[in-house]
């Protein structure tokens, strides 16, 4: 599979959006990860520790959508390497946009800047990820 001619550095990425952080998903995600951390489940927790009134998403579903996102604007692409940095917390019935921008296309390789925004806050987590195509 090669690069479309359209894809090249400045190309924005379609948005993956996510309506709204389900707290449900939060749930199954704890199973999944074997992470029991109550900030994930219980909302009493959260304000115990001073960190918000709603439950926090798990970091791995954050990352995960900027992923999804990839996934979609390149099917059947491999992501080769990304790195990403939490810059906020997501809460359960955030609306979160993942998105990206092409920063160089060389041959089947592709690099972009990538991103999670949370609707009214802005940026929750940046990095930079390589696709292979």
């Amino acid at each position: 599979m090669s690069v479309s001619a359209d894809i090249k550095a400045g190309y924005t990425l379609p948005p993956f959006v996510i309506e709204t952080v389900s707290p449900d998903a939060m749930r199954d995600w704890s199973v999944f990860l074997a992470d029991p951390n109550p900030i994930h489940l219980d909302v009493e927790v959260v304000k115990a520790k001073g960190l918000g009134n709603k439950r926090i998403n798990q970091g791995p579903i954050n990352v995960a959508y900027m992923m999804n996102m990839l996934m979609t604007a390149f099917p059947g692409c491999r992501i080769e390497t990304m790195d990403s940095r939490f810059l906020d917390n997501v809460y359960e019935g955030d609306r979160v946009v993942a998105s990206g921008e092409v920063t160089s296309v060389q041959g089947n390789r592709v690099t972009c800047d990538i991103k999670l925004d949370v609707d009214g806050r802005g940026a929750v987590n940046a990095g930079t990820a390589t696709i292979l195509i």
